[in-house]
């Protein structure tokens, strides 16, 4: 399973990490999610090529801004 990794910025505390993870978990291709709050980070794990476009809506409609692939 391929895994992309995402720089996300505004993410500060554990609550912004279980959000994340959350929100980008409910997408039907998404197996994993793996945020790190330190290096601003999202990796994400799906079973083919992730949809950006779909994950950067998820992204800002929790609040945040998803800056590219890393």
């Amino acid at each position: 399973m391929p895994a992309t990794t995402y720089a996300v910025s505004g993410m500060s505390c554990g609550h912004c990490k279980a959000t994340l993870t959350e929100a980008i978990g409910e997408l039907d291709s998404v197996s994993g999610v793996e945020v790190d709050l330190a290096t601003g980070r999202v990796t994400v794990t799906t079973a083919t090529e992730p949809d950006d476009t779909e994950i950067t809506a998820v992204v800002d409609e929790a609040g945040y801004e998803l800056t590219g692939r890393v």
